[in-house]
């Protein structure tokens, strides 16, 4: 055929994000087929992707959203393999869409199915790992439900939050985004006593034990003195035990309570790429 006309290769290039060298090769290859060029480039994609498949992708981006009616929020991570890309703006967008499409969904897996333009989540990724030349994938997703959700995502993209509360008061979207910052700066093992896994406790009380025997304590006093320290254990990594990190004289939740006496936090979920 005739010469690819520029139009046609920038069309396919905001479409699929590729080079307009790939784009207007795939145009040649296609002869014009605008379709049978966005094939070309996805199978080069699918090429790529198999290559690249045993490659860690341990860099990328977090992102945070949450619904309209504040009920549902969700966190995930777009994972890439060097920082590069990952700051690349053509990627955050990626993740942005992804995301917005995530609100919708429950697991990663059904997110990996949903439709993504004309193709699926998935196959988008693969077309885009031609793109980039690198491995592409959703890493962590994680959903939340609750009463009010807000979000916090750490200004390098690196670490992204939901926080769910009890209910909807006034100024909710601050204190959900403080609760946010907290987790994500603090990293809690869980959000209360009750959540942390009784092996641990148990492990805990006993690490306590035998640092008290080393220390002389009298075995009838262990177990009293081992339980003082698992409180301080659960102060240090529970969210809603923990000293809220502008104010150490008050607990998290005890700040909560200055926005509304009934306010608690029900949950949180932390996605982190350090």
């Amino acid at each position: 055929m005739g010469k690819i006309a520029a139009a046609d290769v920038k069309k396919l290039r905001n479409q699929t994000g590729a080079g307009m060298m790939d784009c207007k090769k795939a145009l040649s290859e296609t002869d014009g087929n605008f379709d049978q060029a966005i094939e070309v480039l996805r199978k080069k994609g699918q090429k790529v992707a198999a290559k690249r498949a045993d490659r860690e992708s341990s860099e990328g981006v977090t992102i945070a959203r949450a619904s309209d009616d504040r009920k549902k929020g969700i966190v995930l991570s777009l994972n890439c393999e060097t920082d590069f890309v990952a700051k690349n703006e053509d990627f955050i967008k990626l993740s942005t869409q992804l995301a917005d499409l995530a609100l919708k969904v429950n697991s990663r897996e059904e997110l990996l199915k949903s439709n993504f333009d004309t193709i699926s989540v998935e196959e988008k990724l693969t077309e885009q790992t031609g793109v980039i030349g690198e491995k592409i994938e959703i890493g962590d997703f994680r959903v939340l439900e609750a009463e009010y959700v807000g979000y916090y995502i750490h200004a390098n993209n690196k670490i992204a939050v939901v926080a769910g509360l009890s209910k909807a008061v006034d100024d909710a979207e601050e204190a959900a985004k403080e609760v946010a910052m907290q987790a994500a700066a603090m990293n809690p093992l869980a959000l209360n006593e009750d959540q942390i896994p009784q092996d641990v406790v148990e492990k805990e009380i006993e690490i306590a034990k035998d640092t008290l025997r080393e220390e002389g304590k009298p075995e009838e006093m262990l177990d009293k003195i081992a339980q003082g320290k698992l409180k301080r254990y659960f102060k240090d990594n529970t969210l809603v035990n923990m000293a809220y990190i502008k104010d150490n004289k008050k607990s998290l939740s005890d700040f909560i309570k200055t926005y509304d006496k009934e306010l608690s936090i029900t949950g949180f979920e932390r996605v982190s790429l350090v």
